[in-house]
């Protein structure tokens, strides 16, 4: 692996290999692993540092249980009630924007049955072929990694809301996945070292969680093996095409050129994708993270506790707590209001965990590529024929992050995807 930090006094030198990556976030380091072990040249371009953005500090959640898409019925409605209050798990900032207008038809267009029938077929496969990738790259010995395989438990306040989580659960278990049903007693039984307030929970066994910051440190290290220069802090300032095709990759460190051009750049892919120009349908869901000192009382199990929608994940040296989501622009600006309302909902389900005692890192804020319909972008381009994008994972890009490096891969080199990338079209917005 190659560093290189050219000046602007530089910028018009020219950079060639087989495969740029536009993008340095968990989705454009596992695209250039993935093609570089294909044998492929790669360039990596990141406006900032590797995996400093959603990457490192989400849940670190391996979730084959996520099947349901964001677009489902009945969250229109539950977004309404929660529009106007900042501190609700899910916030869309009022404001004037074609682009957020367009992306909010779209989402009412997917919140129907039919299309959340589809969407869980397709979410289902990825899902489930990128947790097989997860498995042989934690015991890779370039890609090494822990790997935790304890499930997934969802717990519940109410009997209100336990009775649509086992409306769920029967949709995840149509699937072929397990989902285990649990009363006050068996939630004791499976985490008999915490005490836990719920009406009822929902353990999912097949999924796993990891550090997501040691995931990315694993990638990274494996490209210093293999044929990949990375461009660090380098801004893309436009691109130059010719016959339908990118030619030129213009950034702040020199020229860039290359076969084939991969948009990874997560919630900035469709500024980039304008000067294409390209229009994708992805908005910026703002979320946040806090590490809290591991605590003697903290779960073995990684959470969802779904009334707060905020996700509480025991990694070795912490404690993770992530959640929310604020459809407010591309700003990373820090709403305490909101970071108290995820923090304060933790003791309500872990009385034993006493949020005031224990020292937090500040809060970290991410910004998740969100789709419309609650699927991910993976595929070519119609316009531009030499482009794959890779973008809007929402809060599913670790999960999905090794499965979508193989498909870029298989699209690059031109293979029959290992998948269906019909769905995951650019160009079905």
């Amino acid at each position: 692996m190659k560093l290189n930090r050219k000046n602007l006094s530089q910028q018009y030198h020219e950079f060639k290999s087989d495969v740029i990556v536009i993008g340095g976030g968990v989705i454009g380091l596992c695209s250039a692993l993935f093609l570089a072990r294909s044998g492929r040249r790669v360039t990596l371009i990141e406006s900032g540092e590797l995996g400093k953005g959603c990457s490192e500090m989400n849940a670190g959640l391996v979730a084959t249980s996520h099947v349901v898409p964001l677009a489902a019925p009945g969250v229109i409605g539950q977004g309404l009630r929660w529009l106007l209050d900042a501190s609700s798990p899910f916030y869309i900032k009022p404001r004037f924007s074609f682009e957020l207008i367009a992306w909010l038809l779209q989402f009412r267009s997917a919140c129907n049955q039919q299309k959340v029938k589809q969407s869980i077929v397709v979410l289902h496969e990825l899902l489930q072929a990128s947790y097989a990738l997860f498995e042989q790259l934690s015991t890779d010995a370039i890609t090494d990694f822990d790997f935790c395989q304890r499930g997934l438990l969802l717990l519940y306040l109410t009997e209100k809301s336990l009775h649509h989580g086992v409306e769920e659960a029967e949709t995840v278990r149509a699937t072929g996945l397990h989902a285990e049903l649990l009363d006050a007693k068996g939630i004791a039984n499976l985490e008999p070292f915490c005490q836990i307030t719920a009406a009822g929970g929902v353990h999912y066994p097949q999924d796993g969680h990891l550090h997501p910051g040691e995931f990315v440190d694993a990638i990274k290290k494996a490209l210093v093996k293999l044929p990949v220069t990375i461009q660090t802090q380098t801004q893309v300032s436009g691109f130059e095409t010719q016959a339908g095709r990118i030619a030129k990759v213009l950034t702040s460190a020199g020229v860039f050129s290359a076969e084939e051009v991969v948009l990874a750049g997560g919630s900035w892919s469709p500024g980039l994708a304008k000067m294409l120009p390209l229009k994708l349908l992805v908005q910026p869901g703002k979320g946040y993270s806090v590490a809290l000192e591991k605590s003697r009382k903290q779960p073995s199990v990684p959470s969802i506790l779904t009334e707060a929608r905020v996700a509480v994940t025991p990694l070795a040296n912490e404690l993770r707590i992530a959640g929310t989501m604020a459809l407010s622009g591309l700003n990373r600006s820090i709403s305490q209001r909101r970071v108290a309302a995820m923090l304060q909902a933790v003791p309500r389900y872990y009385p034993e965990i006493k949020i005031e005692n224990m020292p937090a890192r500040e809060a970290f804020v991410g910004l998740r590529p969100c789709t419309p319909d609650g699927l991910p972008i993976v595929g070519r381009s119609r316009s531009i024929s030499n482009l794959v994008v890779a973008t809007g994972h929402a809060m599913l890009g670790v999960t999905l992050a090794p499965v979508t490096g193989k498909l870029v891969t298989e699209l690059i080199n031109s293979q029959t995807p290992s998948l269906d990338v019909a769905p995951l079209s650019p160009d079905r917005f």
